[in-house]
């Protein structure tokens, strides 16, 4: 008879609990607190994020092709989550009260390549990626035949019913993948940190969470876009407030989703 005791421990098994609006409120307090008490940290993964946008957008400058400016702004936002698991760990150890040391951060944050979160990296990639490919098709189905104009200096083009039409599917599939997308990374991303489950069943439980307290985390959404785009508007700099908060306050609401079944 084998010695249980020398068995390793039962997997993590996530069980979703009903939340309020009172729990977003109380997220978002959470996280401004966690920003407060370690502004370096949420500064320095923001700064990352918003460098890593200037430059996109720079580069698509830079090689003429400002007409895809525009979803790639919209879709850059979407990799967002990702950027977050630093504040996730800041949060964590502010919670345990484990010394806020940045070796010990950033070793956490390098380590995650050993771990599921390069599989659900890839996850994002990929609809980062098809959003672009269907921006492009969109764009092509409905302007391609027309006299090309530059963006930049005359949106006369948007005006025309093809235009007008382009923005309108555009913005319903864009809707659709950022939906499908924020629905399996809100919870799935924190939950890797925290605890050892594989990144299928990860993105089902955010999935879960999502669908279970469906007008709840439509709020959330919602408000979480709202923040995003409103921290874009200055050349992305309002983002390094919105996304330390962001960050901080979705690993509180995380905790107040996901319990052991």
């Amino acid at each position: 008879m084998s010695d249980t005791s020398a068995e390793a421990p039962a997997a993590f098994r996530p069980q979703v609990r009903s939340i309020t609006r009172e729990d977003l409120r109380a997220s978002l307090s959470l996280g401004w607190a966690d920003f407060r008490k370690a502004p370096a940290f949420g500064l320095f993964f923001s700064a990352v994020y918003v460098l890593g946008g200037l430059a996109m957008v720079y580069i698509l400058l830079a090689t003429g092709k400002s007409w895809a400016t525009l979803p790639i702004i919209v879709g850059f936002p979407l990799i967002g989550p990702f950027a977050a698991v630093g504040l996730y760990e800041v949060s964590r150890r502010l919670q345990t009260g484990e010394p806020l040391d940045w070796g010990a951060v950033l070793g956490v944050v390098v380590a995650e390549k050993n771990r599921q979160m390069p599989s659900i990296a890839a996850v994002i990639l990929i609809f980062f990626l098809f959003w672009n490919f269907l921006a492009h098709m969109i764009f092509a189905l409905f302007l391609g035949l027309a006299v090309m104009t530059n963006i930049t200096s005359s949106f006369a083009v948007f005006l025309t019913p093809n235009g007008l039409l382009m923005l309108l599917v555009g913005s319903a599939v864009g809707g659709v993948l950022a939906f499908i997308l924020y629905a399996i990374t809100v919870v799935s991303l924190p939950l890797l940190l925290d605890k050892e489950v594989d990144f299928v069943t990860a993105m089902i439980t955010s999935f879960s969470a999502v669908t279970e307290n469906l007008q709840v985390m439509l709020v959330w959404g919602v408000l979480v876009a709202a923040l995003l785009v409103i921290g874009m508007i200055p050349a992305f700099v309002g983002l390094l407030v919105v996304l330390p908060l962001l960050g901080h306050a979705t690993w509180h609401l995380y905790q107040r989703l996901i319990t052991e079944a």
